[in-house]
């Protein structure tokens, strides 16, 4: 995944971007780090060069993702600290098994594995019956789960809150792009954004009494209407750039019937 993180990639300028994106003033970065406002000014105005342990130490205190503090590194003059491992590398192989589980074990409820970029790692039959009806030219791989969601061919045709649902996913991307400063990210919010907007009223939208915790994801399948609230999972403190793009989704019925029509779709 390319990333970009603007014009002047000095680690003093980097950093500041990331501290002025956080909105935490020069004295309150010293504080959390043990430091003092005045090396954290030389730093960023590159008077002084931070040490490899203090640009991580900064970096974890503005809460930098794992990929991006490996580009601070570099800017610095030192080495990537964190790996980025294939999910075919055998040396994860345990933890591909486990998440492959999880999903079948979530199932009859739709669960899926995406990337940084929302492509499609995994996915168990609960998505595959979210998936009935969509074009076969959608469904090659790689699959991805935006594409897939907010196409006029894919899902949105019948997600009864497409408009509501719409400005979920992409608030989500927006915040991810805050994130990563990822071009490819980027990209794809474009495309997605592209497409046509509901016009209000053209969805009837969740019952705000009915669904009061989470806004719902309101599907029709085979002619029924199916609610789900939506869960996103990462893991705890990764030390690899793939492992700390994971995300597992998962999709809870959100009413009655919706957890009895899908019990009724169990062999």
């Amino acid at each position: 995944m390319t990333t970009t993180a603007g014009i002047d990639t000095g680690v003093g300028p980097m950093l500041r971007g990331w501290r002025e994106q956080r909105r935490i003033s020069q004295l309150e970065l010293a504080l959390r780090a043990d430091s003092s406002a005045r090396h954290i000014s030389f730093i960023e105005t590159g008077r002084s060069r931070p040490s490899q342990e203090m640009i991580l130490r900064l970096a974890e205190h503005l809460e930098v993702p794992v990929r991006e503090r490996n580009a601070l590194l570099l800017a610095a003059g030192y080495a990537p600290q964190y790996t980025e491992t294939s999910l075919d590398d055998p040396s994860i192989s345990s933890l591909r098994v486990a998440m492959e589980r999880l999903l079948r074990g979530y199932e009859p409820f739709p669960a899926l594995i995406v990337d940084g970029t929302y492509t499609v790692l995994a996915a168990n039959r609960g998505i595959e019956m979210l998936l009935e009806g969509v074009p076969e030219r959608l469904l090659t791989p790689p699959l991805n789960a935006m594409r897939l969601t907010l196409h006029p061919q894919g899902m949105a045709p019948r997600i009864r809150n497409l408009r509501q649902w719409r400005g979920h996913l992409l608030e989500q991307m927006e915040r991810q792009i805050a994130l990563m400063r990822s071009d490819a990210l980027r990209e794809l919010y474009e495309e997605v954004a592209a497409h046509p907007v509901p016009e209000a009223g053209d969805d009837d939208g969740p019952d705000p009494v009915a669904c009061p915790l989470a806004l719902p994801l309101v599907i029709e399948h085979r002619g029924t209407v199916l609610s789900f609230i939506s869960t996103i999972a990462t893991f705890n403190t990764p030390m690899d750039v793939t492992v700390s793009e994971l995300a597992i989704e998962t999709f809870l019925p959100a009413d009655p019937e919706t957890f009895a029509y899908l019990q009724s779709l169990t062999p």
